[in-house]
């Protein structure tokens, strides 16, 4: 269960999201795409950007600060710990769905198909 710390955390993620959030959750949010999608969804300590949890999948977008070696690092651990608890993560820099979106929508079209079997 996640701490109240991070679930107020959430609740601020979700009003200062990003560019990037904006455009995506614009085509996740009211099942679009056939599977209900939350945003910034607390798992413990981590703050998901969209997690689909009938099929535990999370949608991760990632900034240039994530380029930085510590930050890399940082998310190959929360990687790693989502993965021990059967959460699948896809990660898309922020960029890639400014500029392809309907190539991040496959993507993620495949990967639920995949989680839904």
């Amino acid at each position: 269960m996640p701490a109240l710390k991070t679930i107020l955390k959430a609740r601020v993620l979700r009003q200062e999201e990003t560019k990037a959030e904006k455009i995506l959750w614009q085509k996740l949010r009211n099942k679009k795409l056939g599977i209900k999608f939350r945003r910034q969804h607390p798992v413990d300590m981590y703050i998901l950007d969209f997690y689909a949890p009938d099929i535990k999948l999370a949608l991760e977008l990632d900034g240039s600060p994530h380029k930085e070696k510590e930050n890399k690092e940082w998310d190959k651990e929360r990687t790693d710990y989502l993965n021990c608890k059967a959460i699948s993560v896809l990660r898309f820099w922020n960029s890639e769905i400014e500029r392809n979106l309907e190539s991040t929508l496959d993507k993620i079209r495949k990967k639920i198909k995949e989680l839904s079997i």
